[in-house]
């Protein structure tokens, strides 16, 4: 009898992160103990085919529309299966595919439909934050359909300059651009807009880098802070995945209380966001000013080799196969939990 897990491995997707979670998929393959994990590798094409991909060394930096397509009812074929989304952006961080994960009533790695959605639109995170009086940089939000000139020249005057410019659904810095003139902001809107509807505006913030990385369902636990140098002006998709030339510094050079308070915001807005599973809260560290702001909470970060979640976790002896399987077991324990409160009353 084969006792191994049924590991469903859901990588690609249509988005601007495709190649990124094509690399994740890689690696997360590689990991996993054979002896315990009977891996299914389904990937999205751009085009939104679903084919079976092989393992592990032989995945794509992104998928082509061959190989024996796949339907979700096969995916979810066996009941005691795991999801392990890797799919970063909409519709895969976003909540459509949690939604889609939950009528299908299988185990999946992270968080639900709720925080998924609130998460990735970093201008709701950061209502819902606001509402929790967790600390936040100044920002400003506006529509894909607005006069942009306008919109400029409001934020410049409220926020002042440097901007950032980004997309509100769109993570690993897509979409992201850093401006310092009234003409560079407006392209900057234009450029957020092919991404998304919703765009945030926010100030630059002078100040370190901080990421903690936590990890848990109803009593979760947050990771000391790692600290990351940009090898530019700011943390680039082309820091995070292509070029390894950020530095990251595990642990943070931040004093002691100011590492304590990193790891109790964290956890506060992994509570107050309702994430589950996993998730990275990235924060700015303003040493002689308002202290910690919490950046944004991305509930399917990057499993890279460069990748910060997995090294801040090996930095307190939880290794990467190990790691996975705390997903795994986490993923379950969900479903478990789930199906207790279903049947509440019947």
């Amino acid at each position: 009898m084969d006792n191994r897990t049924r590991l469903v491995l859901l990588f690609g997707g249509k988005s601007a992160e495709h190649e990124v979670s094509c690399v994740s998929a890689r690696h997360v393959a590689a990991a996993l103990d054979p002896a315990k994990f009977d891996v299914l590798a389904v990937g999205i094409t751009r085009q939104g085919n679903w084919l079976l991909a092989d393992l592990p060394d032989r995945l794509p930096d992104q998928l082509v529309a061959e190989g024996r397509r796949v339907s979700p009812a096969e995916m979810f074929a066996e009941p005691s299966s795991v999801i392990f989304p890797l799919i970063h952006g909409p519709l895969g961080e976003d909540g459509s595919l949690q939604g889609l994960l939950d009528i299908a009533d299988r185990a999946y790695v992270g968080s639900g439909v709720l925080a998924s959605a609130v998460c990735l639109d970093k201008a709701m995170s950061k209502l819902v934050c606001a509402h929790h009086n967790l600390p936040q940089c100044h920002y400003r939000t506006v529509s894909a359909h607005e006069d942009f000139e306008a919109a400029a020249e409001t934020a410049i005057t409220d926020l002042g300059l440097p901007l950032f410019i980004k997309p509100a659904n769109m993570g690993s810095s897509v979409g992201v651009t850093r401006t310092s003139s009234t003409s560079e902001t407006i392209d900057a809107l234009q450029t957020a807009a092919r991404y998304d509807q919703v765009l945030l505006i926010e100030e630059a913030v002078t100040g370190q880098e901080l990421e903690v990385a936590v990890l848990g369902n109803q009593e979760p636990q947050a990771s000391p802070p790692g600290e990351i140098v940009p090898s530019d002006n700011f943390y680039s998709y082309s820091d995070k995945y292509l070029s390894d030339a950020a530095e990251l510094k595990i642990p943070a050079q931040v004093p002691v209380d100011v590492a304590n308070e990193a790891r109790r915001l964290a956890l506060a807005a992994y509570g107050a966001l309702r994430c589950e599973g996993m998730a990275r809260v990235d924060f700015f560290y303003e040493a002689d000013g308002r202290g910690l702001l919490i950046n944004e909470v991305n509930t399917i970060p990057g499993f890279t080799p460069i990748s910060m979640f997995p090294k801040l976790w090996q930095s307190v002896g939880l290794e990467y196969p190990q790691l996975l399987e705390t997903l795994v077991g986490l993923a379950q324990e969900r479903l478990h939990r789930r199906h207790k409160h279903r049947h509440l009353g019947h």
